[in-house]
């Protein structure tokens, strides 16, 4: 499947957001393990949330699918050993959180997925499962899946690192009331992604399970019990980032619903950075409006904006230039070049560069680094340079996106120079043929570009319903000229 995205003349409309695909996993699990019978409201269903469903199932747990709902038959922790090995697809959220819950259910259980999945390390989370008594080992010795997971979850101490994926944190996190004795898990290191292990406490606790957290970054949790109950699913930041973006780089006006002020979800942060970047933003209770960006003559006059990792937190307070000044080896687009992997023209003339009007930014992504596709492809078409850094652990998703982001963009006539934490970005792009990569996220971030230079082929677009199924129907919607071919 490929997208065909042409410059749109004018966008708008109100839509609501795509259901929290972090979340629709979390609440799936919870109430997997949970005593009784959870009703989960607007759940996601796509390609990434189907593999935790089907895990599931596939570990005794009886769910009844309905459109805007399904009905969750807790199993109280008591599970079943899967018939076959389960196929994770390229859900490497399902797969990390699986890991440590399978250790729950009797027997052995095996976990695989595709040739991307199979790729994904595990080696940190199967090391500090060990010492909670989890046998679990990779078939292959690697650190990469297939994983196996014997019976028995003992409890006790254990530390692992902060700085390669929270999923592992929130994996143990999830199954830890369940095990023989209580957990103490210590974070050690760097601590990236945080708010995605503050909405996994953020669900436990709405299922009755209380996490005491000590300072120094540690978590001690008693041997509980997660109680069923009602429960929505609020609207995910990360996909209503492209929805946001595209009204602010075509200056239109969008109100996205079901995205909630008080939400923990770190990918909130794309609030500040569109607003950073120029553009004017409402928020209210429970839904976002758009209305494209300042009057030139509204702008500031520095052509560039700083958002540090404290903005991240909620704090305000910049970003310095020693911070900026890495000591990681950057990439140039001349390395890229001599790799045969970039792309140009054969064209004599160059095709001539757009930009919308949006000032450039610096901005630490660490706690999101999901936003890495979006805010590249706003800086791709912003004025001026900007800077993305924090991001190194972006390159263990489901592509490293730090490269193919810099990749792909840079067949769009953008001047990229690729860095091991992040991306230094001039704006101005022009039309052309990318690849997603089968990255769901970098479908939908090149398409913001192809909305303003018109001309842009997206080639494996079929990703995007790993976490945003109706993608392009609901862009055609806002006035967007997709479509698939």
């Amino acid at each position: 499947m490929e997208l065909k995205v042409e410059k749109a003349s004018e966008i708008k409309g109100v839509v609501k957001a795509p259901p929290s695909k972090s979340y629709t996993h979390r609440a799936l699990l919870v109430a997997c393990l949970a005593e009784g019978e959870s009703y989960l409201r607007d759940p996601l269903y796509s390609a990434d949330t189907m593999a935790t469903l089907e895990a599931c199932q596939a570990l005794g747990c009886e769910i009844e699918i309905q459109d805007d709902m399904c009905t969750v038959q807790g199993t109280a922790g008591d599970l079943k050993t899967p018939h076959n090995v389960l196929d994770l697809k390229n859900s490497g959220t399902t797969l990390r959180f699986l890991t440590t819950m399978a250790s729950l259910a009797p027997g052995c259980t095996v976990l695989t997925g595709d040739d991307s999945l199979r790729g994904r390390p595990m080696q940190d989370l199967l090391n500090s499962l060990k010492k909670l008594g989890v046998k679990a080992y990779s078939t292959q010795e690697n650190g990469l899946p297939p994983v196996v997971i014997k019976n028995g979850f003992h409890g006790g101490k254990s530390q692992i690192k902060g700085d390669v994926s929270s999923q592992y944190i929130s994996s143990i996190l999830l199954s830890a009331p369940y095990a023989q004795n209580p957990v103490d898990l210590s974070v050690v290191g760097d601590f990236k992604s945080k708010p995605y292990v503050e909405m996994t406490l953020d669900i436990m606790g709405k299922f009755g399970v209380h996490c005491q957290q000590e300072p120094g970054n540690q978590f001690h949790l008693d041997k509980q019990t997660y109680n069923a109950r009602d429960y929505t699913i609020e609207g995910d930041y990360s996909s209503a980032s492209y929805l946001l973006s595209a009204a602010t780089i075509l200056d239109g006006e969008v109100t996205v619903q079901n995205l909630f002020r008080e939400s923990k979800q770190g990918d909130k942060i794309i609030l500040d950075i569109l607003e950073e970047m120029g553009a004017r933003i409402i928020v209210k209770e429970d839904q976002v409006t758009v209305k494209g960006t300042v009057l030139s003559s509204d702008k500031p006059l520095s052509n560039n904006k700083s958002l540090t990792n404290d903005k991240l937190s909620s704090n305000n307070e910049s970003l310095t230039n020693d911070k900026l000044s890495s000591n990681n080896e950057s990439l140039t687009l001349d390395k890229l070049s001599s790799n045969n992997e970039l792309s140009s023209s054969d064209d004599q003339t160059k095709p001539t560069k757009s930009t919308c009007d949006l000032n450039g930014i610096d901005v630490n992504l660490e706690n999101s680094p999901d936003l890495l596709p979006t805010v590249a492809a706003l800086a791709a078409v912003a004025q001026g340079t900007s800077h993305i850094t924090g991001v190194e652990h972006a390159r263990f998703k489901e592509t490293d996106r730090v490269h193919t982001m810099a990749l792909e963009l840079t067949k769009l006539g953008v001047d990229v120079t690729e860095e091991q934490d992040g991306l230094l970005i001039h704006g101005g792009a022009h039309g052309g043929v990318v690849k997603s990569h089968d990255d769901h996220r970098l479908v939908m971030a090149l398409t913001l570009v192809g909305l303003l230079t018109g001309g842009v082929r997206i080639k494996g677009a079929a990703a995007h319903r790993v976490s945003f199924p109706n993608f392009p129907q609901v862009m055609e919607g806002l006035g967007c000229p997709i479509k698939i071919i």
